[in-house]
């Protein structure tokens, strides 16, 4: 062996500094990493550890006792301003909840995911590293009782109630992920705060500027705007227009958006109090000896007077650590005019300080401030509908209490999903349509009798398997694991706007759904439309696996419910819309992204690992469950509606040659070998199984001996676990 093929320990090393993965020399080739990122294998607390069950043995009285005795307890080490952690704790809380998005669902608090990259390096997240470790003794003192998601949200929702404010309530139940998501999209740029011309359309000018889909910050590494203006340039009211739409990503609208930026701004300050230069990299590219701390600040003590983190400088009211009307008293008080920070940001401070508004300084005693406000605060008093409401709220401080309660209990819960995902004992009674809500089951459940007898029903009514595995799956696969909206409980699929859908139009799930209605009608045992919509798709898949040859029993657990169009938020759920969905192979319009890498966005959102996507999408081809009648792309069997492994075995046939048809290259044509006539058509999301190297292994063991049978096992587990993703009654 010659010294350039040594295999020493050495080089063997370098694999874990500086390899080429596959992602180098293929870079677009399909990633299934999303599908397994958060293994069991990679949690701490083991596969049988259930947060709800733990949690139920904290002491949570004793838990605020805590948190509100560390809001006055300034630690040498990182000080707390006028001696009060509280404005901090409310933007870190703000920071881990505000990310969220409402096109995509992802982003929010609800995972912990602040605390690993890219969040805990964010430009915009500057020095909550030390926030996250002024909490670490609590987290130590409580353990696992106590997930570092839900303890970083609470804490500034304590926060508030020291500072005199009462919040709307709290739902804890956010578990934590042990692993950055690196398949979020947070934009194209890279590098922090690129020009935001990279993420936008149109222009300010004539209104048409907005930001790329799935997005919902103006620049990256930042939660909303630029606190000095569109790109640097402190404009309020182009800020106002990016206020208005990032906020409306978020699901906020102006009156929310408003009472947010008043009551979150009523509390604390910005820091840029040393030139801008003077901050150290990000935890991420910090020192090893730093212990994952970053923006390491060498001026004076790098803390307390001498901090930066915005490179803003200043607070926004004369009382910064207590609830009341300050901020719209100041903003009203005072002509402002831009300036410059210590750092060079633009800011904007009074012309001439009224009396009664200067502000004591957060760390030198006898010294006094100015307020500022940032373009975006200059928004609200210069966009006409921002001012209307602020003046509103600045007459009748009652409804900005009201309203920021409101919205801020929305901000940090926006991402869990319906309300009975909430624990603890501060849940607020009222339940708020944003929150999807379902009735309460009422009366004893359907028995296990009338259940047969209505499979029997369904199974004689001349609904096919087809209809009904492709009715129940319109239905269930609405479900988004990102912020845990959609699915079957609530029978959705039959009220605005998911009846009008395009899919479901064209897939004729109301005649199926009416049908249905018409059998439960008929029938005295107590099950709702939604129990029926999913119970017919079991039969279905008993149907088809009875037509090939399979006794199969699918699994049912009653107890859904039927929403109804008052509980639906029709604007937001709009969001759900499934515009491309592989497993029925429906593409509603090129997108841009190939519709194989959709197809594996929609399986991380429906929770599904690679062999359960495989065994799905492989049996709702054999079933025959595709988006309209006339669509027959990948049904690659001579036997529709029997489940069946045909789709794997005839799609790893030799004898078959695949072409594109047309330009695009998202339909394909496989003709015989041989003769070269005509077998199947298909579409990406089908070829790519045979294809891609981790999926077609996956289809040699569905397509070889033995491998029916454990397709079709496969296959009705997974159908389960989309039927009952938001069914959070029967898991946690």
């Amino acid at each position: 062996m010659s010294d350039e093929q040594s295999t020493s320990p050495a080089l063997g090393a370098r694999t874990t500094f500086s390899r080429q993965g596959n992602e180098h020399w293929w870079p677009d080739q399909l990633n299934l990493n999303i599908l397994h990122q958060h293994h069991p294998g990679s949690n701490p607390l083991g596969d049988d550890y259930v947060y709800a069950d733990a949690f139920s043995q904290l002491d949570v009285e004793e838990l605020y006792a805590d948190l509100d005795a560390l809001m006055t307890d300034s630690q040498d080490w990182w000080p707390a301003d006028w001696g009060h952690y509280g404005p901090f704790f409310i933007r870190m809380s703000w920071h881990a909840a505000g990310t969220y998005r409402q096109f995509d669902g992802r982003g929010g608090g609800g995972t912990g995911a602040q605390r690993f990259a890219p969040l805990n390096s964010w430009p915009d997240n500057g020095n909550l590293d030390k926030a996250r470790r002024l909490l670490w003794p609590i987290k130590q003192k409580y353990g696992d009782k106590i997930s570092w998601a839900d303890l970083l949200v609470l804490a500034g929702n304590r926060a508030l109630e020291t500072m005199g404010f009462k919040t709307f309530g709290f739902g804890f139940g956010r578990s934590d992920i042990w692993a950055p998501e690196d398949d979020i999209y947070w934009g194209p740029e890279t590098e922090w705060l690129a020009d935001d011309s990279q993420r936008h359309a149109g222009s300010f000018e004539d209104d048409s500027r907005l930001l790329d889909n799935p997005l919902a910050a103006v620049q990256m590494g930042l939660i909303y705007v630029n606190p000095e203006g569109p790109n640097g340039v402190p404009d309020a009211m182009k800020s106002a227009q990016d206020v208005r739409e990032t906020f409306a990503r978020m699901g906020m609208n102006d009156r929310e958006t408003v009472a947010l930026t008043v009551g979150g701004h009523t509390f604390g300050k910005m820091h840029g109090a040393v030139p801008a230069d003077a901050v150290g990299e990000a935890p991420e590219a910090a020192k090893l000896q730093e212990l994952g701390l970053g923006w390491a600040n060498p001026t004076e003590t790098g803390f307390g007077e001498y901090t930066i983190t915005s490179g803003l400088e200043g607070a926004w009211t004369p009382t910064p650590i207590t609830w009341d009307n300050s901020y719209l008293n100041t903003i009203f008080a005072h002509e402002w005019q831009v300036v410059e920070s210590p750092a060079g940001a633009k800011q904007w401070e009074p012309v001439e300080v009224q009396d009664g508004y200067w502000v004591p300084d957060a760390h030198v005693e006898g010294r006094m401030n100015p307020p500022v406000m940032t373009a975006a605060d200059m928004g609200l008093i210069t966009d006409p509908d921002y001012l209307e409401i602020s003046k509103e709220f600045h007459e009748h401080p009652d409804r900005l209490a009201d309203e920021f309660a409101r919205a801020w209990f929305k901000l940090l819960h926006r991402d869990m999903g319906p309300r009975e995902r909430y624990l603890g004992p501060d849940v607020p009674e009222e339940e708020l349509v944003w929150q999807d809500p379902v009735p309460a089951h009422e009366g004893p459940l359907v028995t296990d009798a009338e259940v047969e007898q209505l499979k029997r029903q369904i199974a004689d009514s001349g609904l096919t398997a087809a209809q009904l595995v492709g009715t129940a799956w319109a239905s269930a696969s609405t479900y988004r694991q990102t912020d845990h909206r959609g699915g079957a409980n609530g029978a959705r699929i039959r009220l605005e706007p998911q009846r009008s859908w395009d899919v479901n139009v064209r897939s004729g799930v109301s005649a199926v759904i009416d049908k249905l209605e018409e059998i439960k009608d008929a029938s005295d045992a107590n099950i709702s439309l939604a129990d029926m919509i999913v119970l017919g798709g079991g039969v279905g898949v008993e149907m088809a696996a009875e037509a090939a040859g399979h006794d199969v029993t699918v699994p049912f657990t009653p107890g859904r419910t039927d929403a109804s169009q008052e509980m639906t938020e029709v604007d937001t759920f709009a969001y759900l819309e499934p515009r491309h969905d592989a497993f029925r192979n429906y593409l509603q319009k090129a997108e841009g992204i190939p519709s194989e890498h959709l197809m594996v966005d929609r399986a991380f959102m429906l929770n599904l690992t690679a062999p359960e996507m495989t065994a799905l999408l492989g049996g709702m081809r054999a079933i025959g469950a595709n988006a309209g009648d006339d669509n027959t792309d990948g049904i690659l069997t001579d036997r529709p509606g029997a489940l069946t492994n045909d789709f794997f075995v005839n799609l790893v046939d030799m004898g078959t040659v695949w072409e594109p048809v047309g330009e695009g290259e998202e339909r394909f044509q496989g003709k015989d070998r041989a003769t070269g006539e005509p077998k199947w058509t298909a579409t990406r999301a089908d070829l790519v199984f045979g294809h891609h190297a981790q999926l077609r292994a996956i289809v040699e063991e569905y397509a070889a001996a033995g491998g029916e049978q454990r397709m079709v096992d496969r296959f009705v587990d997974a159908f389960v676990k989309v039927m009952e993703n938001d069914r959070f009654d029967l898991h946690r």
